[in-house]
């Protein structure tokens, strides 16, 4: 590979990580949407915002899908923590307006 090549390839490749960056963005948008509706339902069911069994089985799934993967299973597991703590604030956020009127 020459250095033209080699630019090429780099620039290619970067244009694709943006891409993939803006769909990363947008699914995230998508599973913060469904807190509302995780909400009502947890409201009904009488279940606090925090639900510690879900959050097992997502970690112990995420660590499944990291080897399977060959992606690293702590910074899987932390995005994914990330991931469910901004649905959980959503939840609370929304509890907290519903409360105040």
């Amino acid at each position: 590979m020459d250095r033209a090549e080699a630019l090429r390839l780099l620039q290619n490749s970067r244009n694709k990580i943006d891409e993939m960056d803006e769909e990363i963005i947008n699914l995230i948008a998508k599973r913060t949407s469904l807190a509302r509706d995780i909400l009502d339902a947890k409201i009904v069911l009488g279940m606090e915002i925090e639900d510690k069994k879900r959050e097992a089985y997502i970690h112990k799934k995420i660590k499944e899908i990291a080897r399977k993967k060959n992606i690293d299973e702590v910074s899987l597991t932390r995005i994914m923590k990330i991931l469910t703590d901004i649905n959980k604030k959503e939840q609370e956020k929304m509890l907290r307006r519903e409360k105040n009127g």
